[in-house]
């Protein structure tokens, strides 16, 4: 095994959840990660963050939603799965499609602008580079569906 591999297999694996928010008209979600984070500033991605050790994913997904939008949410479905690296550590990102159950839309200090976007929209919108292409994929397979 060389050098490369093993500095590979020994980057940490870390688990995200983001909360695919759908309102009736089928549009989705999207904030913009303000200069308050040390990545992807300016970016625009669905609600969602790490899952704490011992913590569920679904657990995580409405606390997640609940501290960046103030939202409460329900877990209709599964968006899908992807994966990426960061500097530091690989991430495994799980993406639920979720219903708005209550609460009024105030953002954390980790985003500063938030948009209900079509889904047929999505991709003129700069999404985090990371998971852009996942996006638009999601976004394409839900028209299809719902056709």
């Amino acid at each position: 095994m060389n050098t490369m591999q093993v500095e590979a297999d020994s980057k940490p694996w870390s688990m995200a959840v983001k909360a695919v928010l759908l309102d009736p008209q089928d549009r989705m979600l999207l904030i913009r990660r303000s200069n308050k984070n040390s990545h992807f500033v300016g970016k625009w991605e669905w609600p969602g963050g790490k899952v704490d050790p011992g913590e569920d994913f679904a657990t995580a997904v409405k606390r997640e939603a609940r501290e960046e939008t103030a939202l409460e949410i329900a877990i209709i479905g599964l968006a899908g799965a992807t994966s990426f690296e960061m500097p530091q550590v690989r991430i495994v990102m799980l993406c639920l499609e979720c219903r708005v159950m209550g609460g009024q839309l105030q953002l954390s200090k980790e985003h500063d602008d938030f948009a209900w976007v079509f889904l047929r929209d999505l991709g003129n919108w700069p999404l985090t580079d990371q998971v852009r292409s996942f996006m638009l994929d999601y976004a394409t397979r839900k028209v299809h569906r719902d056709e």
